[in-house]
């Protein structure tokens, strides 16, 4: 049996929780019951396993699953498991997923336009930093595009895919999270340049009740990305500071990483490209990076590591 095992209604109550608090927000731009709605599916129904090779493979298997019996698999479906044995994150490194941390996934059905799924990433990080903030307040930072550290070291990471079902060809985001709550060993080359939230604390929180409080910041930063894109179809122009959509406009907020001096790479720990000094992010999350001679350029993928750090 899962340790680790929310129920549904505990993410629900989070996100009311977080509807009243946002309501005077965004009563001037965007409607909160609106946003609340929209995101209300995430984390609707919760799947909790004991020990999974990996989230998103078990994930995969459940949407062709779903369609060899002639149905979808439901939008929204959180997988979570106590343990990973073959968890990985960006570009097959090998993520430590012992008990204690968040490790799973999330199941989005793609209904979203291109512009709006650009904002994904951005939205999963803020829903962890924002969560991590409620424990540690702004010792929690984004480096992007959706690393949460906390001074500095790195205490959750997520990968995004996109996945077409074969047979019927119905399109998915797969959101895959690892976050190191109660976690206190890692591996001798993570030593240093990751920690887990106890280990900042020095006490463990109640697990359940984090996972609640993230998949609800989730539940509700969807609704977001829902909200903006009705408002921009029907013409009245994104919800944020300066007409920014309004995931940007709170990274922007929550993140450290507009004024450093960073080295860029599409696979910066194993083929670093080159170093800049980040000016800016653009109106769709791109980070804006000048070179030694002046010339800005523009990234939309990758990863970065500020100059100077390990990892």
């Amino acid at each position: 049996m899962a340790n680790n095992s929310p129920n549904p209604e505990m993410v629900l109550r989070y996100l009311r929780d977080q509807q009243n608090s946002e309501s005077s927000r965004v009563s001037q731009t965007s409607n909160s019951l609106e946003i609340f709605r929209y995101g209300a599916f995430v984390g609707a129904n919760i799947q909790a396993h004991a020990s999974l090779p990996r989230a998103m493979d078990h994930g995969r298997e459940l949407i062709r699953d779903c369609a060899s019996h002639n149905r979808s698999v439901e939008s929204g479906t959180v997988i979570l498991a106590d343990t990973m044995t073959q968890s990985k994150g960006r570009f097959t490194r090998s993520w430590h997923a012992p008990l204690g941390g968040v490790w799973g996934c999330l199941v989005h059905g793609n209904n979203l336009l291109p512009e709006s799924r650009q904002f994904i990433p951005m939205a999963v990080g803020l829903a962890c930093c924002e969560t991590v903030r409620e424990y540690v307040g702004k010792d929690a930072k984004l480096r992007w595009v959706n690393d949460v550290l906390i001074r500095g070291q790195k205490l959750a990471g997520f990968l995004v895919e996109s996945y077409t079902e074969p047979t019927y060809g119905e399109e998915f985001t797969m959101v895959g999270f690892g976050i190191n709550v109660n976690n206190c060993t890692f591996p001798g080359e993570l030593e240093g340049l990751a920690l887990s939230l106890k280990q900042h604390l020095g006490h463990s929180v109640d697990l359940a009740d984090f996972t609640a409080r993230f998949l609800a910041k989730l539940a509700w930063h969807f609704g977001v990305i829902y909200s903006e894109e009705t408002r921009h179809l029907a013409g009245d122009g994104y919800s944020g500071t300066g007409g920014l959509h309004l995931i940007l406009s709170r990274w922007k907020e929550l993140s450290d990483t507009i004024g450093q001096d960073i080295v860029y790479g599409f696979d910066v720990m194993t083929a670093p490209q080159y170093n800049g000094h980040v000016v800016n992010v653009d109106e769709m999350g791109g980070l804006m990076i000048r070179l030694d001679d002046g010339f800005v350029k523009t990234e939309y993928s990758g990863e970065v590591r500020y100059r100077g750090e390990a990892g």
